[in-house]
């Protein structure tokens, strides 16, 4: 994961300018092809928004099983970005954006996602207690529109790092909450067919797509517009 802050000022102008129904606003990252980097983007543009923020920023991991966000910040690959505090409960209190195959009445299975404020900054990073799941047990995400509602309510930003589509097409169902989905391509090896079919998918399970960042031209990220915009 590298820190590409200096990288999006051209998305935090863009973003910054969405509007949401209420609440906080949301914006999710989502590649075609794992390694494109998009959870380095969503790392860094959650960093922009806690500077700016009056209420907490959250950086929202789809990841469940890797955790690839937490992880991050825990060995400090983000340099000055403080490490994650101790676990607080993410439930908050409604329905959650998950399911534990054959628990789904088990009180305890609703305490699995927690979220950990980064030392000296207002943002919180999700992780989700895998470890805590017996062997051979699945989980399985759920839009929980409830949720997010909640979340919209207590933070600033939020902030989701989806997996790429290559890997599971499990942030698909999200994208409809969100007030904007920015694609993430390597630029150097992205075809623009793979970029249309992305953003097509995403337009077909209710998002809007906002923009589109390269990433590694040759080594940074820069914003190259509205997708409209984009031969």
């Amino acid at each position: 994961m590298r820190d590409l802050r200096q990288d999006l000022a051209g998305l935090w102008r863009l973003v910054s300018q969405m509007s949401a129904p209420k609440g906080g606003r949301m914006i999710m990252f989502l590649s075609a092809h794992t390694g494109e980097g998009a959870s380095s983007v969503a790392a860094s543009f959650a960093l922009i928004a806690a500077s700016r923020s009056a209420k907490p920023a959250w950086l929202v991991d789809l990841d469940v099983r890797k955790n690839t966000q937490y992880t991050s910040f825990v060995q400090g690959i983000i340099k000055d970005a403080g490490r994650p505090g101790h676990a607080l409960d993410a439930s908050l209190g409604t329905e959650q954006i998950y399911t534990v195959a054959g628990h789904e009445a088990d009180p305890s299975y609703g305490k699995l996602l927690n979220a950990h404020q980064i030392d000296g900054l207002r943002l919180l990073v999700t992780r989700f207690r895998s470890d805590r799941l017996a062997p051979g047990q699945k989980v399985q995400l759920r839009t929980a529109p409830g949720w997010w509602r909640a979340l919209r309510a207590a933070a600033d930003w939020i902030i989701v790092d989806a997996p790429a589509i290559d890997r599971t097409r499990a942030g698909l169902a999200f994208v409809g909450q969100a007030d904007g989905v920015v694609l993430v391509v390597r630029a150097d090896d992205t075809s623009a067919i793979d970029a249309a079919a992305l953003r097509q998918d995403v337009e077909a399970h209710g998002g809007r797509v906002i923009g589109v960042v390269m990433n590694r031209l040759p080594d940074d990220a820069r914003l190259a517009g509205r997708f409209e915009g984009i031969g």
